[in-house]
C-alpha cells in the first residue's frame, strides 16, 4: 500500500456511512492506516480532543493534527496523497461538477434515505420514500452525464461522487433487505443499478464494505430499542 503508515489514524465506527466514505478513498488509493474503531454510546477521549465541535466521527488524524467531517478529510487525502491517482477531476469545472453532486447526494438522497428508514410515522416514512425516489432519478442523470458510457461517475475509475455514494450502498442493501424495495433498480435506473454492481465488485471496496446481513441485524436492534423506548414514554 501506498505511504501513511503510523502516522495516519481513522477513529470510526463500522456502521456509519459517512466513516465508510472515508476507508473506501483510503482503500482505493491504497494507502495504509490505523483503524481505531470507536463506540459512540461511549465516545473516547480521543474523539472528543480531535472533534471537539461536532464530537462525531470520522475524524482523520494526520501527523498528529485532526481533519474532522468526511466530505471535507475525502478532499484532503486527494490533495495530500495525490500521488496515489486523484479522486476529484483536474479539470476545475469538473472538480466544481463532483463536489456539487456530492453535496446532492449528502443533502438529498442521504436525509430522505434516513427519513425512510426510520421516520417516527409511517406518514413520515412514506414521504422520505417519495424523496429518496426523486433523488435516486436525479442521481441516474446526474450519472448519465458524468460517466459518458463508463462504469463510474468518475470514469474508468471511480472517483469523489463514486466514493460519497458508495458510502450508503451497504445501508442501502441492507434496506432493501429490510423493507422489500429496490433503490437502484435495473428497470428504472439501469446506470445506478449497474454502478453498485461494477463499484460493489471493486476488491479495494469488498475489503473495506461492512457485511449486509451485519446492517439488518444492528438496525433491527436500534428499531427494538425505538420501539421500547416509546412504549415506556407512553405508559
Amino acid at each position: 500500500m501506498a505511504g501513511g503508515g503510523n502516522d495516519l489514524k481513522l477513529l470510526a465506527m463500522w456502521a456509519s456511512p459517512v466513516a465508510l466514505r472515508v476507508r473506501l478513498a483510503l482503500s482505493i488509493k491504497g494507502i495504509s492506516y490505523e483503524y481505531v474503531e470507536q463506540d459512540l454510546r461511549n465516545k473516547s477521549d480521543l474523539l472528543l480532543q480531535s472533534n471537539p465541535v461536532h464530537k462525531k466521527v470520522p475524524v482523520l488524524i494526520h501527523g498528529g493534527k485532526p481533519v474532522c467531517e468526511s466530505l471535507v478529510i475525502i478532499q484532503y487525502i486527494d490533495e495530500v496523497f495525490s500521488g496515489a491517482g486523484p479522486l476529484l477531476p483536474v479539470d476545475p469545472y469538473e472538480r466544481a461538477v463532483a463536489r456539487f453532486w456530492a453535496a446532492f447526494i449528502d443533502d438529498k438522497l442521504m436525509k430522505a434515505n434516513y427519513q425512510a428508514s426510520w421516520g417516527k410515522t409511517e406518514e413520515e416514512k412514506s414521504e422520505g420514500m417519495k424523496l429518496m425516489c426523486e433523488a435516486v432519478e436525479t442521481l441516474e442523470g446526474a450519472l448519465r452525464d458524468c460517466c459518458k458510457g463508463k462504469a463510474f461517475f468518475g470514469g474508468d475509475n471511480p472517483g469523489y461522487v463514486d466514493v460519497v455514494l458508495g458510502g450508503i450502498l451497504a445501508w442501502v442493501r441492507a434496506m432493501e433487505a429490510m423493507l422489500g424495495i429496490k433503490t437502484f433498480n435495473p428497470v428504472t435506473t439501469p446506470l445506478l443499478a449497474a454502478w453498485a454492481d461494477n463499484f460493489g465488485a471493486l476488491e479495494a471496496v469488498e475489503a473495506v464494505m461492512p457485511d449486509v446481513g451485519r446492517l439488518v441485524e444492528f438496525a433491527m436492534k436500534i428499531q427494538s430499542a425505538a420501539a421500547a423506548e416509546a412504549a415506556t414514554a407512553a405508559n
